[in-house]
Parts: C-alpha cells; sequence; structure tokens
C-alpha cells in the first residue's frame, strides 16, 4: 500500500466514524420515539390531577384505590412505610383532615414501555389546619411510579418528602 492509498483509506476510515458518531449523537440527543401503544408523557403527567382529585373528594378509600394492592408509600408526613391497602387508607385518613390541594411545580416524566412509568419532581400542597383554619404550604420532591393493570394506570410506588432545605 503506498503512502497516499493509506492516506486515503485513513480519511475514509475517519469519516465513516464520524459520521456514525454523529448519527448515534442525533439519536441520543432525540431521545426515545414514543412506540405503538405507548402512553404520552403528558398522560402519566395527568395521572396526578386523577390522584389530587381523590384527594379533594375527603374520602381515604378513592385515593387508595388509585394504588395497587402492593403498593408501597413513603408519605410526606409520616415517618411509617405504607406497603398494603390498609395502611394507604390510614394514612391518607389522617392526611386528608388537612384538606390538602397539591399543585406541581416541576415534573419529569420517563414512560419505559405501555405499561409502566414513572413522573418525579416538585410538587407543592396547601394544607388547611383542622383546628384553626390556617393555611400552610408545603413544598416536597415527589415520585410516582405506574403501572397499568387490568387496564387501569395504579401506583406502585410513592414516594413523598419535604425539600431538605428551606
Amino acid at each position: 500500500m503506498t503512502g497516499k492509498t493509506r492516506l486515503r483509506a485513513a480519511l475514509v476510515t475517519a469519516t465513516a466514524v464520524v459520521t456514525a458518531a454523529t448519527v448515534t449523537a442525533g439519536v441520543s440527543a432525540a431521545g426515545p420515539e414514543k412506540r405503538a401503544g405507548e402512553p404520552s408523557k403528558k398522560q402519566i403527567a395527568h395521572l396526578f390531577d386523577r390522584w389530587n382529585a381523590a384527594l379533594r373528594t375527603g374520602d381515604p378509600e378513592k385515593v387508595a384505590d388509585l394504588y395497587a394492592k402492593d403498593a408501597v408509600l413513603l408519605p410526606t408526613v409520616s415517618n411509617k412505610i405504607r406497603t398494603n391497602h390498609a395502611e394507604i387508607v390510614d394514612y391518607f385518613e389522617h392526611f386528608l383532615k388537612n384538606k390538602p390541594v397539591g399543585k406541581k411545580v416541576e415534573t419529569i416524566v420517563n414512560v419505559l414501555d405501555r405499561t409502566s412509568a414513572i413522573d418525579t419532581g416538585i410538587y407543592e400542597f396547601t394544607l388547611t389546619d383542622p383546628k384553626t383554619g390556617a393555611k400552610s404550604t408545603v413544598e416536597a420532591r415527589y415520585t410516582y411510579e405506574y403501572e397499568k393493570r387490568g387496564g387501569t394506570w395504579l401506583i406502585v410506588n410513592h414516594h413523598s418528602s419535604k425539600m431538605p432545605e428551606g
């Protein structure tokens, strides 16, 4: 192989590597495309609205019914991990006395596949003290892990914790 031929081969190889890297970077920047049958990020984000509406009913059973039977709840205002329907109802019996109204501040949704997704971010709740009527706001981090079971999106894992700063 002559020097010119080696140079030409090296240029072709370098061009191929740069082209492959550019295509790969473009695909990575665009993110994975939505596959047939997958929910949109917007659909998953709106599951919070369903949960928040259940809170406003004041009925702990309606809220707990949005959780899978084997769900785990790491609640905002309790140190006890809730791992079954009765424990989740118990938590909301106490939490709902404060008439919570939630609002998302920031949300990041990852659709994992047709039947699972994660919604994580920051939300805030306006709470009303049942004795005094005084209102307060609690800002917290949250993660909801959802699974579609029997055609219904259910919460399988919910973690909520007060912001550590502020």
